[in-house]
């Protein structure tokens, strides 16, 4: 061996290292109020938890920048009859584990997604077989037409079969009876960032997939997601440089991280919608004073909770302004929003008083409310608001405000007599809010976050139509009576659309879709 050499090689790379600069590693650090609650995919249809896992596991298609319908892995697909569509798969994409992506793998996931632990059935209910055309070649047949099959498609995640049989992980994770399994807290997508480390409730580490299958937008090669339940904790964190993006700012802070140097907020409309439910099902609520009868089965008794509901002062006082009052359950960029009947019934004590009265409820009663208070923009403050406004008229609510992990599970077991939750139609369709929350609940996924158990018949009906409607002025038409009837019926109480508000450090640059979604392989951090 030459000595002068192997001294002279590492002493290159130093002086290289000094003065031409070593790469270094770039890590973004994120925090929001709550945790990613499974590393399971299909464990449950949540925004957050979709966004997250959005960037470990990827899905046919995806939303692009414009909200458009992109390919992702599937690289084009055809209507091939009404009810059979042909998904041509991308070639070349490999698990993280290095295992090939096939046609195996898009049957095994839709099979995986039907199960009964699965939070995603609303999605596959429609679809009657998903059929292999060859190695990189799918054809998906549903119940009836479907022509927005791809738009339900954004978000169903395809998983490794070999790697799910290989640990145990066949079947979903159920969040209703807390059964986990090995996709709990392991990972093994196609997406551009890989599971490093997972800490529930304090700490996900991801990292750059370094043989994803395509090229990225971003330089970050490691993602530090920590949830941070307090306010102002979470503030403090991004000002002092420890984090590096946060949401939701808190709407009292929003002008100060806006006005401090180096710091700045992206605000933008969200097209999920806040609303109350009511156990309509029971001959007896759970939780309420009520004996041998449910209060909710009668109209009056929710439309007299609908009246009593001061939703301008909850938009002035509650959201600070940072509120969309709706009276309808879409938001206004939904396919199938109805304008024209987007107009509240006014607040009036005494006319809720004496819908109350009529019902047999003169003196009101109490009920258990169920609200979460680590996932909507002041999601235990607006209960709270709705609580002092009923008890002006004689109901007494009970409200048990807790964090998501506990929240979820609950009420998506049906363990409610009211409650508050949010939506994003995910499809961008109003059919996916007239499916997933307003349509009588089946055992194939239909009404799945139905929760109250509303229904009428009627709905049903043209839940079913609309969803095999071509023609775009029929298709209208029903949407709008479905509407109207649900509205009538006070089904739901739909309180606001929320705004977005993402706090983060200005040498970061990202994209904020009106999902709420933030995709990791869009963002770049520029060095300091």
């Amino acid at each position: 061996m030459n000595l002068k050499k192997s001294v002279l090689i590492p002493a290159m790379l130093l002086a290289c290292g000094l003065s031409c600069g070593l790469t270094q590693a770039v890590t973004l650090r994120v925090a929001n109020q709550g945790d990613v609650q499974s590393m399971d995919p299909h464990s449950l249809n949540e925004s957050l938890q979709l966004s997250f896992m959005g960037s470990v596991y990827e899905s046919l298609v995806m939303r692009g920048k414009d909200m458009s319908v992109t390919p992702l892995l599937a690289t084009k697909w055809t209507q091939t009859s009404p009810t059979v569509w042909r998904f041509e798969l991308r070639k070349g994409v490999k698990f993280h584990d290095g295992t090939p992506f096939t046609a195996d793998d898009v049957v095994f996931s839709f099979l995986r997604a039907t199960d009964i632990g699965s939070d995603m059935r609303g999605y596959t209910a429609p679809i009657k077989e998903v059929r292999k055309a060859g190695d990189f070649a799918v054809d998906i047949e549903t119940l009836t037409p479907f022509p927005i099959l791809p738009d339900t498609l954004t978000v169903f995640a395809i998983m490794s079969k070999k790697w799910c049989e290989e640990n145990k992980a066949e079947k979903p994770v159920d969040r209703r009876k807390g059964i986990e399994n090995t996709a709990s807290f392991k990972a093994n997508g196609t997406g551009a960032f890989r599971l490093k480390e997972r800490q529930p409730s304090v700490r996900t580490v991801i990292v750059r997939n370094f043989n994803y299958w395509d090229k990225v937008e971003s330089n970050v090669d490691e993602v530090v997601f920590t949830p941070i339940g307090n306010d102002a904790t979470r503030v403090a964190a991004l000002l002092s440089g420890e984090l590096d993006v946060m949401e939701p700012v808190p709407l009292q802070d929003v002008e100060r991280i806006k006005t401090t140097a180096g710091y700045t907020v992206l605000q933008g409309p969200e097209l999920r919608t806040i609303f109350l439910g009511m156990d309509q099902k029971r001959d007896e609520l759970l939780f309420s004073n009520v004996k041998g009868k449910n209060p909710f089965k009668d109209k009056r008794v929710r439309q007299a909770f609908y009246q009593a509901i001061d939703i301008e002062t909850i938009k002035s006082r509650v959201m600070r302004g940072a509120a969309t009052p709706t009276a309808l359950m879409v938001a206004p960029a939904i396919r199938g929003f109805q304008a024209d009947m987007n107009k509240r019934l006014p607040y009036d004590v005494e006319a809720a008083k004496k819908l109350l009265a009529d019902a047999g409820y003169p003196n009101g009663f109490e009920v258990g409310m169920n609200c979460p208070n680590d996932r909507y923009v002041n999601d235990a403050a607006i209960c709270q608001a709705v609580a002092a406004n009923l008890a002006r008229i004689g109901v007494k609510v009970n409200l048990t405000a807790e964090t998501k992990v506990s929240y979820f599970p609950k009420i998506l077991r049906r363990d409610t007599s009211f409650y508050l939750l949010g939506w994003t139609p995910s499809t961008t369709d109003a059919h996916d809010a007239l499916y997933n929350l307003m349509a009588s609940p089946t055992d194939k996924g239909q009404g799945q976050y139905n929760l109250g158990t509303y229904s009428n018949p009627k709905v049903d009906e043209l839940t079913l139509r609309v969803q095999t409607e071509t023609d775009k002025t029929k298709r209208g038409e029903m949407i709008r009576e479905a509407f109207k009837i649900h509205q009538d019926d006070f089904g739901h109480i739909p309180l606001h659309q929320q705004a977005l508000a993402w706090g983060y450090n200005a040498r970061v640059s990202l994209v904020q879709l009106p999902t709420n979604y933030l995709y990791f392989k869009w963002v770049t951090v520029k060095a300091k």
